[in-house]
């Protein structure tokens, strides 16, 4: 071996040896990193697997409580029954195990993610660590992997349709958008789009994929709790999302109407995002590029949001922000290239400059924010901020068509 591998494996051992006493300590000491949001999803699970109610405040407050969260009311999981699938293995292990795995799980699946999103749109492949980098140092990823938030499964989702969609498994594809659903709303235009390009281009294979995994998801915890969609819907009832102070624009409306009844305001958004995507598909129905056109429904389904799209929630901008990056990157190497237009070449470099800044404002701003203990509401304006930054960056370029 060379001097150089050896070292390396010398690094790499006392890396190990280090990562094992940290977690050792994690795990004896429970008031290193106290459970956060991700207490909601282990004690459900744990109720689903002893056959009682998850949605049930009473049951899950002492469990929380046992499970090392300092609380005096629990914190409840509103994702739709289909995610107790996704996350009952978590009851089966003692709170701070499964905690260090589901913050592993959702550390690997963010730099997945960033890996397979820069090669995706085009980045090269020996700069790909860039995309990684991106991926972990957003702070929405930050946000999510400190409560332990579902959010990079979301995140997850959308990669993993545009990678098996790319490859030609529509039904694999399809069923990927299950882990999409586990927060449904934020990201409605995409269910819209499947639809759609299943009608105009005959793909029904997609939607039958997503049918069954999702039939299959919501079924299998009646397996434990027969009542447990009853259960789900009572919940709702009884809180339902009008209570929350989510960072959307229909929170805006309905705040500046000053009518908690008017929640209905909450939907005008996402009237406004149907109108768009008609106009948007029928300009390209007929060049459809799910690859190219993905990270545009995801931030429009996420700036006209109803409700949610809190910050954790807010890696699924990740595809955009990520397209900006690879696309203007790549913008300024074609000009540099055709140096026999300078002017081309100042304004795409100005372009690009000015993106890469907004993107950095937008993540430092967040960092502010969170330490200033501002609340949900007070990051209401980081979508809309990424939106624009995705006009100016697409500024004199649209989605190439499909063999473009």
């Amino acid at each position: 071996m060379s001097f150089r591998n050896i070292l390396t494996a010398v690094t790499l051992a006392a890396v190990g040896v280090l990562l094992v006493g940290q977690i050792r300590d994690l795990l004896n000491d429970p008031t290193v990193w106290p459970p956060d949001d991700f207490i909601e999803y282990w004690a459900a699970a744990k109720l689903t697997l002893d056959g009682k109610n998850p949605y049930d405040a009473n049951l899950l407050l002492p469990i929380q409580q046992a499970g090392g969260r300092d609380t005096d009311e629990a914190i409840m999981m509103w994702n739709p029954p289909w995610t107790l699938t996704v996350v009952l293995p978590l009851g089966l292990l003692p709170s701070r195990g499964a905690q260090l795995i589901w913050f592993a799980v959702n550390l690997a699946a963010t730099i997945f993610c960033g890996d397979r999103l820069w090669r995706l749109f085009g980045g090269s492949a020996n700069r790909r660590w860039i995309g990684c980098a991106i991926a972990v140092t957003a702070m929405p990823s930050a946000f999510a992997l400190q409560s332990g938030q579902i959010g990079p499964l979301l995140l997850l989702g959308a990669v993993l349709f545009l990678e098996c969609e790319r490859r030609g498994y529509q039904f694999a594809a399809g069923a990927a958008t299950v882990l999409l659903a586990i927060k449904p709303h934020l990201a409605y235009l995409i269910w819209c789009a499947i639809l759609c390009d299943a009608i105009t281009r005959n793909r029904w294979r997609m939607i039958l994929g997503g049918a069954v995994t999702g039939i299959v998801c919501a079924v299998f915890p009646l397996l434990f709790v027969p009542h447990v969609w009853s259960q789900f819907a009572d919940a709702m009832g009884n809180r339902p999302p009008e209570q929350w102070m989510s960072p959307t624009i229909g929170t805006v409306l309905r705040l500046y109407a000053d009518d908690p009844k008017m929640f209905w305001l909450q939907f005008v958004p996402v009237l406004f995002g149907l109108a768009w995507f008609v106009g948007y598909y029928w300009r390209w129905a007929g060049r459809w590029n799910w690859t190219e056109q993905v990270p545009l429904l995801l931030l429009v389904s996420f700036v006209t949001a109803p409700y949610g799209a809190w910050p954790f929630d807010m890696v699924l901008l990740l595809p955009a922000a990520m397209w900006l990056v690879v696309r203007t990157s790549e913008a300024r190497s074609l000009a540099v290239a055709a140096r026999s237009d300078a002017g081309v070449s100042r304004a795409a470099t100005a372009r690009e400059r000015l993106v890469i800044a907004g993107l950095i404002a937008v993540n430092v701003g967040c960092l502010v924010c969170n330490l200033l203990e501002l609340t949900s509401y007070q990051f209401r304006w980081v979508s809309p901020a990424v939106l624009l930054l995705y006009v100016i960056g697409c500024r004199k370029e649209t989605p190439k068509p499909l063999g473009g």
